[in-house]
C-alpha cells in the first residue's frame, strides 16, 4: 500500500538578504516519515480552490507550530507581545481546519496548530500567558533546549489521547507564550498543565482529530511521543486504503528507547 500523504502547514521565512521562502522545522517531516507517512509541504499563497484540490489528494494534515495568530481572528485586539503575524498563513490554516473537520481525514495539531484549530472552530486564546493567566507557570522555554521536559501534564481518562499515552501523567516540553482561553464548543479538553491551561484536546466524533500544546516531534526518543505520530499515521493509512475508512488502532506497539 502506498504511504499516506500528510500535508504539513508551513511558515513564511523572511530574511533581508534572501528571497522570500516558506518551510517548516525538519523534525516534523522526520517524525511523519519514520512513522510511515510521506510529508508534503503545503505552500502559502494558495487560493481556496487550490487548497481544495490539494486536500482531496492528502490523507491527513499536520498543523505545525510557528508564530502567533492575529488576535482579530478571534475577536480580540492586537497585543504588544503578539509576534510574527502572517495573515496569509492564518487564512490558509483556518480554511483547512474548517474543511478537514467536515471530512474523515485525520488531523493533528502541534503548538500553534492546537491554537489555530481552536480559533478556526470558534474558540479564543490568551495573547500572552504571563499577563493574562494568573498563577501561570513558565510555558515559554525557548531559552532552553527544545527537548527540555519543562513540566508535567495531567491526562483525563477515557479519550483517544489517554489510550495513546496509557497514563494519567506525561512530561512535556513547552515552547509557547499563548494558549487556549475559551475552548471551541465542538472540542473536548483531554489534558491540562499544572496551572490549568489546556494542553491537549480532541474532536469527539471525528475519526482522528487531536491537538497538543507541546512539541512531540522534538521528543521522539520517548515511546509515548513516537506512538502519537504512529497512531496518527495509522489513521491516515485508513483513509489511504479505502479509500474506505477504517478506525485507528490505539494499541500500536513501538520499540522503547526510554
Amino acid at each position: 500500500m502506498p504511504k499516506p500523504l500528510i500535508g504539513l502547514t508551513t511558515t513564511r521565512l523572511l530574511k533581508k538578504t534572501s528571497p522570500p521562502a516558506f518551510g517548516t522545522n525538519e523534525l516534523y517531516a522526520k517524525a511523519i516519515s519514520i512513522s510511515g507517512g510521506l510529508p508534503v509541504l503545503i505552500p502559502l499563497s494558495l487560493s481556496n480552490d487550490d487548497l481544495d484540490t490539494l486536500l482531496m489528494r492528502l490523507d491527513g494534515i499536520l498543523f505545525t507550530g510557528g508564530y502567533d495568530i492575529d488576535p482579530r481572528q478571534y475577536g480580540n485586539q492586537p497585543h504588544p507581545k503578539v509576534d510574527g503575524i502572517d495573515k496569509d498563513r492564518d487564512r490558509i490554516e483556518v480554511y483547512l481546519v474548517r474543511e478537514v473537520i467536515q471530512s474523515p481525514k485525520p488531523f493533528l495539531g502541534i503548538c500553534r496548530g492546537l491554537q489555530v484549530i481552536n480559533v478556526a472552530m470558534g474558540g479564543s486564546l490568551y495573547e500572552h500567558l504571563p499577563d493574562q493567566l494568573p498563577g501561570s507557570i513558565t510555558h515559554d522555554n525557548h531559552h532552553r533546549a527544545r527537548d527540555f521536559l519543562a513540566h508535567g501534564v495531567s491526562v483525563k481518562p477515557n479519550n483517544r489521547l489517554s489510550q495513546i499515552i496509557s497514563s494519567n501523567q506525561v512530561q512535556v516540553n513547552s515552547l509557547h507564550h499563548q494558549g487556549v482561553r475559551k475552548i471551541a464548543a465542538e472540542l473536548f479538553p483531554t489534558a491540562h498543565a499544572p496551572d490549568g491551561l489546556i494542553e491537549a484536546f480532541e474532536m469527539p466524533g471525528h475519526p482522528f482529530g487531536i491537538a497538543v500544546q507541546w512539541h512531540p516531534e522534538e521528543l521522539q526518543e520517548y515511546e509515548v511521543m513516537r506512538k502519537l505520530f504512529l497512531t496518527f499515521i495509522h489513521a491516515c493509512e485508513g483513509v489511504n486504503s479505502k479509500k474506505k475508512w477504517i478506525s485507528y488502532d490505539s494499541n500500536i506497539s513501538v520499540s522503547s528507547r526510554d
